[in-house]
Order: structure tokens, then sequence, then C-alpha cells
């Protein structure tokens, strides 16, 4: 479902992990009932009207990047530091999208969420966007993805990323506004399935 978004906003994917949980790196899996991962990652940002949609790569990049369409709103990135985790990933991202002309916000998701319904997406951007928007998906009142995250809150946000930690305490210490996105699948990640905490 497209957002009809009100402003340019950029889609990122964070795809860089190796997955020693999972067994190998979620950016090559596929299941019976969505086919790649990655592939349904893009393809959801796209839909929901994001460009760029930057994805970011670490953990067998050169096979993950042969995954992706070959289409010029798709950036892939290799973030040279991913085996640091997360907040390494989205660092990378956020360098890439933080030149002049940067859109006024990013939505930001996870390959490993091959169950997150495209409303999840659509409900998180929809409406006013700009630079100080700060959003995230709740299930059930817990917190999950996708994340919208404004311009305005980029550079102080990647100033504290680090290790295996996401945008999650930022977020929290900021306010973002909760949309409910219950049932759409965005806390459904592999590891939690199997039990693993992330």
């Amino acid at each position: 479902m497209r957002a009809d978004l009100s402003a340019p906003v950029a889609g990122i994917l964070l795809a860089a992990g190796a997955g020693v949980r999972f067994g190998g790196p979620k950016a090559l899996a596929a299941s019976p009932e969505t086919g790649s991962w990655l592939r349904r990652g893009v393809d959801l940002l796209l839909a929901a009207g994001c460009e760029p949609v930057v994805v970011v790569l670490g953990a067998s990049a050169t096979e993950a990047r042969a995954l992706l369409p070959d289409d010029p709103r798709v950036m892939p990135v290799i973030a040279a530091d991913w085996a640091e985790g997360i907040g390494a990933s989205l660092r990378a991202a956020l360098d890439v999208l933080g030149g002049q002309g940067a859109p006024l916000a990013a939505l930001v998701t996870l390959v490993d969420l091959p169950k997150l319904n495209g409303e999840a997406l659509a409900r998180v951007a929809l409406g006013a966007v700009g630079p100080e928007s700060l959003r995230r998906a709740v299930y059930d009142g817990a917190p999950g993805h996708p994340v919208l995250i404004g311009r305005a809150h980029w550079a102080p946000l990647r100033s504290v990323l680090a290790g295996d930690v996401g945008a999650g305490p930022y977020l929290r210490a900021h306010g973002a506004e909760p949309i409910d996105c219950t049932g759409l699948g965005g806390n459904e990640d592999v590891d939690r399935q199997s039990g693993s905490n992330r």
C-alpha cells in the first residue's frame, strides 16, 4: 500500500548482519510464501513511496547485492564496520542520505521481518512529514518496525549509535510518536520467533 507521502521520504533497509543465530546472512534468506526477504523488504519500501531506498549490506554483500532489483531508486551500501552491529549499519545509511538535497525523513525497517505488511509502512509514513518527525510502529503497545526518523534527528542519532544498539534508546528519549500497527507483522522478527533475544 502506498502512503501518498506528503514529503520526500527515503527508505532504509538494514540487511548487513551475519545471522549467526539464524544460521547465515538473512539478506540471503527466502521463504516459500514471500520469496527473497531482501527483495521483499525493498519492494515494500518502494511500494510505500520511498525514494531512494538505501539497502545496507555487509555479510555476503556480493551475493546479496545480486538479489536486488536493477532500479535507479535502489542504492546498495556496504557498511565497512557492519560486524559491530545494527548501530553501524544505521550510521552507514544516514551517512549516505545526509548530503545536500537530503530527504526530509527516512523510513527504516529490517530484512528479518518476512511477515511485515505494507500497511504498517503506510501508517507510519502517513500524514505530514517533516525534518522533526519521529515515529515508530507499536504492536500491542510494544515497539517494532518500521520507524520514521526526520532529518533533524539524523546527526544527533548518529552520534549515539554504537554496537548492536539501534535507534531504540534515542526514540524513547525523544518521545517518538507511537503508531499502532498491531497484527501487521513488524514485531515478528525471525530471532524472536526462534526464541532468541535481539
